[in-house]
């Protein structure tokens, strides 16, 4: 009875901290942890120090990338490969942006791509939905296949105590089960695409809707374009920077002896990330001569710091409780757990819906998932179920795409829940996590 009553009580922090967004979520954390330690005397848990240490490095770095212009470098080449092939827009579109995520640790940098993506649609007769609602999709998909996201790096960190097929987690392993599942959800979500709603011209609603002159010269306005622009040298190189430090990163991950021993040991994969992403960020400052002033001031800065908010109270909010009812949970879930581990995806899937984090959706979960018995190979199969904040369309990143699409095919349904993006997010995610499952088991990591 105390364990479902405590339990009630972070599910409510949750779901108000989910409708009023942003730092919110974090913050009602807070209540949580007040009631649980002073009003039933929980001992408090542990916060996720090194998660949120990591969180500010890898924004850091991607910030003053944004702010020295190297991101518009990314940008550019990204826009020239669709303009080049505006026919298969539906599936370059995502996989463009997954690509994007990947290299930059967080799906943010889609905003810039979505208007671009629309006016290729738009001006070749291509649904827009098709491509908006998958580059969205694909956009946060991309999050689990970067090697500097906050959502890799924790789970390599929760995972480095404990055996996996035999052998502790390495870095290059886990992207080596993520990468090719991300890309095969995604691929999937565009050769969807390719065929999802009616073709504009076939389309009743958007025939009418562009019939009035002024309807149709909203729609097929000015287009966004980077194509026009001469970026600086000086934009190249911090993307050079950027990405050199990214690929010393993955590197280090798969050859330990390279890193310097700490306590006899490499050292960890968590601190190596953290330097590099700062010795990134001191680079591109130095040598582009980028205002310092900027970096906190832009997108990436300002998401990444809601993260790190959103990661501490929820995540040590989670730990409190479940800490204190481990063993209950042990005896009352063993045999769930050994006779169906795939419920351990679906709860994490729910979780991130309610806290709209890849990350704190893994910092909750996953300890818990270890602590009553869940093999630890199913916590690298099924890690593309850390990306549930789809399944309503509230995430900013949807939002944007639905107001970026000026036709109004990307939309929310009369129910809500029938939007535009809940098909592509969950053929995604599900053909990653079967991939995922695949390549574990042939690997013997489950």
């Amino acid at each position: 009875m105390e364990f479902t009553l405590q339990l009630l009580i972070i599910l409510a922090c949750l779901f108000y901290g989910a409708r009023k967004g942003g730092v919110a979520l974090g913050l009602l954390g807070g209540i949580g942890l007040v009631i649980l330690a002073f009003g039933f005397g929980l001992p408090p848990g542990k916060p996720p120090v090194d998660v949120m240490l990591t969180i500010i490095a890898v924004v850091a770095a991607s910030a003053t990338l944004q702010a020295s212009g190297g991101l518009d470098v990314m940008l550019q080449i990204a826009e020239r490969i669709l303009r080049k092939n505006p026919k298969f827009v539906s599936i370059l579109a995502p996989l463009v942006t997954c690509t994007l995520t990947l290299l930059c640790g967080t799906g943010h940098v889609v905003y810039t791509m979505l208007p671009i993506i629309y006016d290729v649609a738009i001006r070749n007769g291509i649904r827009p939905e098709r491509p908006m609602a998958a580059s969205s999709i694909a956009s946060q998909m991309g999050i689990i296949a970067s090697p500097v996201s906050v959502a890799v790096v924790s789970i390599v960190a929760l995972l480095a105590k404990v055996q996996v097929g035999g052998a502790p987690l390495t870095f290059v392993t886990l992207l080596s089960i993520t990468i090719p599942c991300t890309y095969a959800g995604v691929l999937a979500i565009g050769l969807f695409s390719w065929f999802r709603g009616a073709d504009l011209d076939k389309d009743p609603q958007f025939q009418a809707f562009i019939a009035k002159e002024e309807n149709r010269a909203y729609v097929y306005g000015e287009g966004t374009t980077l194509l026009g622009q001469k970026l600086p040298m000086k934009d190249w190189v911090a993307m050079w920077i950027f990405l050199g430090a990214i690929a010393v990163v993955s590197i280090l991950g798969g050859v330990e002896s390279w890193r310097p021993k700490v306590g006899g040991k490499p050292m960890s994969m968590v601190l190596t990330i953290q330097m590099f992403m700062l010795l990134a960020g001191a680079l591109i400052v130095i040598f582009t001569k980028t205002d310092a002033a900027k970096i906190s001031k832009n997108e990436v800065f300002r998401s990444g710091m809601v993260a790190i908010v959103a990661v501490f109270g929820i995540a040590w909010m989670a730990d409190t409780i479940f800490e204190h009812h481990v063993k209950a949970l042990q005896a009352a879930l063993a045999d769930v757990v050994k006779t169906k581990p795939w419920t351990y995806a679906l709860v994490l899937l729910i979780v991130s819906k309610f806290v709209n984090s890849q990350a704190a959706a893994i910092n909750a979960i996953v300890p818990v998932a270890l602590t009553i018995g869940v093999p630890p190979g199913y916590v690298v199969a099924f890690a593309a179920a850390s990306y549930g904040y789809y399944i309503l369309p509230t995430y900013p990143s949807d939002l944007a795409a639905i107001n970026f699409d000026r036709s109004g095919t990307t939309h929310i349904g009369r129910y809500v829940i029938n939007h535009s993006f809940l098909a592509p997010g969950l053929i995604g995610v599900s053909v990653s996590c079967l991939l995922g499952y695949l390549l574990t088991s042939l690997r013997g990591m489950i």
